[in-house]
């Protein structure tokens, strides 16, 4: 079994492929990065002190406007949630209000990482 794609690096918005001593290893990485991750507004700040003093509604406007930048430039939103940080009922419903928005745009994928990786190979 080969490992085909990793979602744990932090080097670009888009994916791109391994490279191991300069070789193409055929694992693709679908990149995630910490403004697009509940848990720095919702759960810790970026220098472990705290977590930010943003409302829900703060980060609901940043999500947003993450997938907005993301849509107009037709590349990947990747949103990195924990379900004991952003699935209580007082804080799911940044996600539901997300979910909705994107969908309200009627051409957006909503896709597994497996299907990223297979269509970024």
């Amino acid at each position: 079994m080969q490992l085909t794609y990793d979602s744990s690096l932090m080097a670009d918005d888009r994916c791109y492929e391994l490279l191991e001593n300069e070789e193409e290893t055929g694992v693709i990485e679908i990149p995630v990065e910490w403004i697009r991750d509940d848990a720095t507004y919702l759960w810790m700040s970026p220098d472990g002190s705290s977590r930010p003093d943003l409302s829900l509604d703060d980060v609901l406007s940043v999500f947003l406007r993450e997938f907005e930048g993301a849509y107009q430039d037709a590349e990947l939103f990747q949103l990195t949630l924990h379900p004991h940080v952003v699935g209580y009922r007082s804080r799911i419903w940044i996600v539901e209000e997300l979910i909705r928005c994107a969908k309200a745009k009627g051409d957006v994928w909503f896709a597994t990482h497996h299907q990223v990786a297979e269509r970024a190979a």
